[in-house]
Order: C-alpha cells, then sequence, then structure tokens
C-alpha cells in the first residue's frame, strides 16, 4: 500500500510559477513510477506528466510540455512538478499517482487527494 500527499498548490497569477511535491510512505517508492494528473470543475481528469522508475524517463502532456518539469528525489520519497508561465487554462486539481514499476502513462495504482492549483489572469 502506497499513500500519497499532495502539496504545494495555491493560488498565482498568469505568468507565475508554482512547484507542487507528492510524499509518498513505504519503503519502496523507488519501484515506482509517478505521475501528475490534473482535472478542472466539470472536465475530466487529463495526464500532465509522468517519470519512471530505474531510468527516469519523463513524459509530458503537449499541453504543458515545455513549462512544466517532473522530477523524483528517491531519498525523500517525493515526486515535485514544477510549473512555470502558469495560464489559467492550467487551474484545476492536481493528483499525484504512483504505479508498481511501468504500464504507461495512464495506468497507476494509487492515488493522492490532490492539491487546487488557481491561475488568475
Amino acid at each position: 500500500q502506497v499513500q500519497l500527499v499532495e502539496s504545494g498548490g495555491g493560488l498565482v497569477q498568469a505568468g507565475g510559477s508554482l512547484r507542487l511535491s507528492c510524499a509518498a510512505s513505504g519503503r519502496t517508492f523507488s519501484t515506482y513510477s509517478m505521475g501528475w494528473f490534473r482535472q478542472a470543475p466539470g472536465k475530466e481528469r487529463e495526464f500532465v506528466a509522468s517519470i519512471r522508475w530505474l531510468t527516469s524517463n519523463t513524459y509530458y502532456a503537449d499541453s504543458v510540455k515545455g513549462r512544466f518539469t517532473i522530477s523524483r528525489d528517491n531519498a525523500k520519497n517525493t515526486v515535485y512538478l514544477q510549473m512555470n508561465s502558469l495560464k489559467p487554462d492550467d487551474t484545476a486539481v492536481y493528483h499525484c499517482a504512483a504505479q508498481k514499476a511501468w504500464r504507461g502513462i495512464y495506468d497507476y495504482d494509487y492515488w493522492g487527494q490532490g492539491t487546487q492549483v488557481t491561475v488568475s489572469s
């Protein structure tokens, strides 16, 4: 069982930056691939970014490529999402997710409760 707790959300003006963190429980964090998803009001949850275990290869949605960076610190059991050049369209609840090993960017075993990001124009 893995528990995930996100933090770092908040209100920011367009063009600003935020860094989200996701702390994971357990001693096998390094064997999990991690992802970030977001869900805006009235919309489906959408993939944002992921980072594979072992290789740390990263993947991004086209809408955030070049602005967001996912990274991980296995010593701290934490995955990060650095978000720059934020736009109002980035407003959503951001969730982190964990999957054992790697099964692709959409299939995850555990989910966090989410942290709200609001970008004002």
